[in-house]
């Protein structure tokens, strides 16, 4: 296994996710969504989030985490999946150029998911994630990338647009992110809007559309277990966005090129997607 960690590990402090409070997965619990993110970048081994020994990784494909991808329970659920056992390095960055949006679907796990838009002006602090081709192809997978009717395509969002700095003060020349092909939920005007958390999301959204609260329901919990797993249901939910006019683009689309068939991450003997 690549050794990633720093040497010797803390003899004091628990660092397994269930003890950093880190463990649950939206996956298990959609109103979850996002799930917890770490308080600082670490190594994600297992059920463990260790220290890192450095903050760039050349040797792996830098993705930028705008949701669930930042909390290390979904990952550790996604890498189980098929299991991936290799650590993956979480590198805590300030971004600017990027805003966490709505993405104009209804996902299978019983939420609807975040998905960046264009926003020159705002700093946040993400996650970039490192991850190793075999990674890559299981991330690559759960968003849809493979598939030309998936969610989400994989786009290099290049600096100077986007600038990633790390806490050292490195500044990254790019990183992947996950573009939703759908596009990204509107604030009522023209602009996108922000990600408020799951539950306020789908709450708004209900009060909002009797469509959709005749397709899931009136309250957050019935919307997640009417979707969880429901294609069909979930496919209608997301044409409902689109009918009722609630979709505006990215910002992004320049920026997504088809990958290659064959090339690293396109995931292509992996399962199909579940988001």
């Amino acid at each position: 296994m690549e050794d990633l960690t720093d040497e010797p590990e803390p003899a004091s402090g628990d660092r397994t996710l269930e003890a950093l409070g880190l463990a649950a997965a939206p996956r298990e619990n959609p109103l979850l969504y996002p799930g917890a993110w770490p308080a600082d970048s670490g190594l994600l081994d297992g059920d463990r989030l260790l220290p890192l020994d450095r903050l760039v990784h050349e040797d792996r494909t830098p993705v930028l985490a705008v949701g669930s991808n930042a909390c290390p329970g979904q990952l550790r659920h996604k890498m189980a999946e098929f299991g991936i056992t290799t650590p993956v390095p979480m590198v805590k960055t300030r971004v600017t150029g990027i805003e966490v949006g709505v993405s104009a679907h209804v996902s299978r796990m019983g939420y609807v998911s975040a998905s960046p838009f264009n926003a020159p002006a705002a700093v946040r602090e993400l996650f970039v994630t490192w991850l190793d081709a075999e990674q890559l192809a299981v991330v690559d997978a759960s968003e849809g990338v493979p598939l030309p009717e998936g969610n989400y395509a994989r786009a290099w969002l290049p600096a100077p647009e986007v600038r990633i700095e790390l806490t050292d003060g490195t500044a990254l020349p790019g990183v992947f992110a996950y573009v939703n092909r759908h596009g990204v939920l509107h604030n009522g005007a023209a602009a996108p809007r922000t990600h408020p958390g799951q539950r306020a999301l789908l709450t708004e959204l209900l009060l909002g559309s009797a469509r959709l609260r005749e397709l899931f329901g009136v309250t957050p919990e019935e919307f997640s277990a009417r979707a969880r797993a429901d294609g069909r249901l979930c496919a209608r939910g997301t044409q409902v966005f689109a009918e009722e006019k609630l979709v505006t683009v990215s910002g992004l689309e320049q920026y997504v090129r088809v990958q290659q068939t064959g090339s690293p991450g396109t995931g292509s003997s992996l399962f199909p997607p579940l988001r």
